[in-house]
């Protein structure tokens, strides 16, 4: 799979690269060359990821196709999608076409107003109006001919409306190349949209950092500023960079990155994440990453790299494209000649027309340019509601989910452990059994961890603390003074053979053991997400028909949270590594051709978001083991958000089938009424400019979703 985080995997822009077909080709041809590993060309960000020895020869094989291509080498600071035309070249295309229109009606209406206007001067307007506005098409069309790539929409236009000079039909050569101009001006006004609307979810990247120098602020571009330096930000800017505050306290937006609007408050002490927005008070921070290693550069290289990931029906027409112009050139020669050779009543100049029409009708651009753009449509609006997708292939895998597996932990519930009961034992205090508890769990990261350490009332003295080790899927254990001190849960009991005399709790529990000796335990509480529950019952709506629950917590914890939220299958004290196995069975039985998802909170299911034929990640922000291994990010930690990107799938692959079976059904119609006589060059120009537009403006609703 094209990952940008392989070291040997580079990144390209393709400036000029204005033909989606072109694209496709210039993609097969590439990944033909020997010295060439992976490649995928991206069209609607003009962008390629490429693995290759000979960057070199890569590029004179794409300038030999199309040598109007400009290949850079991108930059952190460049911005793929960016890549946009001038409004000048539009504004003089369409002087070209007016100038066009101006000689095609003079042509027409000149003989009736003056006898100067003979055949040869109205031919000779056709041709200027012809040459006016289609010379770049005649341009490229030649120059690819010269370059031995005959197969493109250029070189059909160029054959169907010379073609139509021979017969002497001029009005409608002319009238096709006008038609077929217009056609490619509106496909790239629509494609631009779709770009701006893609650059606008960049638009959270920050434009300035406040530099504190000497006690001076200086404004500098973000990634200037290197660790440890000091950022003043004040209320109502962007932050700049991650960090952590040294001073001040306010509220943080972190809509742009989550898609939900939700206010944070934030104080001395709290790490904050560059993008979100400072609401009221000034914070001074102190850097802890650069700009490149920030979590919002993560995010921003993976909504410009995500389209490089391409669903089946993307790559079916890579190949699709690669074939199918130099078919219908064959049919088109067939149409033309072998009527008249077989048949004595069949004109050659009327199979010759129909033949025309065929070339006309066939151009595969609606295809070519709407199946892309629709899935980049899809995964820009994912990423304006807080969800990374990282590949339109993703899309399509939820779009037949038949199982989510679900961690529980941070998933399902909130994750922020409470201690709701402590009971000593065995001749210890409270106070003695928290105290020890609480400083060997002070080095640890885990939610359990943290709520032993929030209610501990005294301050932690890390002095006294030594010979500190987390033992996955047990617990912890610590020197704490000079005695040996043991936190975790049932199995760690049993692994020491600690006497003890109850296993079962209905909450989460932290055994404690002191020197081999049994203190007592901690309970500990956690409650359901708010949005859990309903996001379940959207997700059964969808026609998930399968809800699994997997956890570390003992049974009796998970049963009842299971029950609570009506999961029939769950599974209870388990190792990370029993949760991979789980998984492998449960992929093992879905043998209906449905796919698994995973959703984890990504600290710690690294191993089963790898796994899973989808990996969802929640409440990821901030989190760089999350965006890193999981295939879909979610940045909020709602279970809801998992039902909105099913949904958005959904309605992206619905979107781009119309398209498909539209741009299709149309072409193959009117290649039957053409050759029955029945439709021209004029209903074929109009019917293939008209199902491109359509096919777009379809696949532009996505992006709207």
């Amino acid at each position: 799979m094209l990952t940008n985080s392989d070291n040997k995997l580079k990144k390209y822009i393709l400036e000029n690269l204005d033909c989606a077909h072109c694209a496709s080709y210039i993609e097969s041809a590439v990944k033909a060359l020997p010295y060439v590993e992976s490649v995928s060309i991206d069209f609607p960000t003009q962008s390629m990821l490429i693995s290759t020895t000979d960057i070199d020869g890569v590029i004179k094989s794409i300038l030999a196709i199309e040598p109007g291509v400009v290949v850079k080498a991108h930059s952190p600071k460049m911005r793929s999608v960016s890549n946009q035309p001038s409004e000048y070249a539009f504004r003089f295309e369409m002087i070209l076409l007016g100038i066009s229109l101006f000689l095609i009606l003079m042509a027409f209406t000149g003989r009736f107003v003056s006898d100067i206007f003979s055949e040869k001067v109205s031919l000779g307007l056709f041709i200027a109006a012809y040459l006016i506005v289609g010379w770049n098409v005649l341009y490229d069309a030649l120059r690819s001919i010269g370059k031995g790539s005959l197969f493109n929409e250029n070189f059909l236009m160029m054959i169907a409306t010379l073609g139509a000079f021979i017969i002497d039909a001029p009005a409608e050569a002319v009238s096709v190349m006008i038609f077929f101009k217009i056609g490619e001006l509106f496909q790239e006004r629509a494609l631009h949209s779709s770009r701006r609307s893609i650059k606008a979810l960049l638009e959270v990247r920050p434009d300035y950092a406040n530099l504190s120098v000497q006690g001076e602020l200086k404004r500098v571009d973000p990634d200037s500023v290197s660790v440890g330096d000091t950022v003043v930000i004040k209320p109502g800017e962007k932050i700049p960079l991650d960090g952590v505050i040294t001073n001040g306290e306010s509220i943080i937006d972190t809509s742009p990155l989550t898609g939900e609007s939700r206010p944070v408050r934030v104080k001395t002490g709290d790490d904050i994440l560059a993008g979100t927005i400072n609401t009221s008070g000034m914070l001074t921070v102190k850097v802890t990453r650069t700009f490149y290693e920030s979590s919002i550069a993560k995010i921003l290289d993976l909504v410009e790299n995500a389209t490089h990931k391409k669903a089946r029906a993307e790559k079916f027409m890579t190949t699709f494209a690669r074939y199918y112009t130099p078919a219908i050139v064959a049919l088109a020669l067939a149409i033309a000649f072998i009527p008249p050779v077989l048949f004595a009543d069949a004109a050659l100049r009327d199979w010759v027309y129909k033949a025309l029409v065929v070339l006309v009708i066939s151009c595969p651009c609606a295809l070519v340019i709407s199946i892309p753009l629709g899935y980049f449509g899809g995964i820009g609006a994912s990423s304006r509601h807080g969800i990374l997708v990282k590949g339109s292939a993703f899309l399509d895998t939820l779009t037949r989910l038949g199982t989510i597996v679900f961690d529980k932990t941070g998933t399902l519930t909130h994750g922020s452990f409470k201690v709701t009961e402590v009971k000593p034992l065995n001749g210890y205090t409270e106070d003695e059994l928290i105290h020890y508890a609480a400083h060997a769990e002070a080095h640890s990261s885990h939610p359990i961890a943290k709520g032993i350490s929030e209610y501990y009332t005294g301050k932690t003295d890390p002095a006294i603390i030594s010979k500190h080790s987390e033992i996955s899927g047990f617990g912890v254990t610590a020197t704490v003074g000079n005695k040996t001190v043991m936190v975790g849960n049932d199995r760690l009991l049993h692994e020491h053979d600690i006497p003890h005399d109850q296993c079962s709790f209905d909450s989460t529990v932290a055994h404690v053991v002191i020197n081999n000796t049994y203190a007592g335990y901690i309970l500990i509480g956690d409650s359901l997400k708010e949005t859990t529950k309903d996001g379940l019952n959207r997700l059964r709506t969808q026609g998930v028909s399968r809800l699994v629950m997997l956890s570390g917590d003992n049974e009796f914890s998970v049963r009842a949270t299971a029950k609570e939220l009506g999961i029939k299958e769950f599974y209870a004290d388990l190792l990370p590594e029993n949760k991979v196995e789980l998984l492998e069975r449960i992929l093992a039985e879905q043998t209906d051709g449905k796919n698994v998802a995973f959703v984890g909170d990504g600290i710690n299911d690294a191993p089963v978001l790898t796994r899973a034929d989808v990996g969802i990640a929640m409440g990821a922000l901030g989190s760089d083991a999350a965006v890193e291994t999981a295939d879909i990010v979610l940045m909020d930690d709602s279970v809801e958000k998992v039902a909105e990107v099913i949904g958005i799938a959904k309605r992206t692959r619905m979107i781009v089938m119309q398209n498909i079976a539209m741009a299709l059904s149309v072409k193959i119609a009117f290649v039957f009424l053409g050759l029955a006589g029945v439709s021209g060059m004029w209903e074929a120009v109009f019917a293939d400019v008209g199902v491109a537009l359509l096919a777009i403006v379809n696949a532009m609703r996505v992006s709207k979703l």
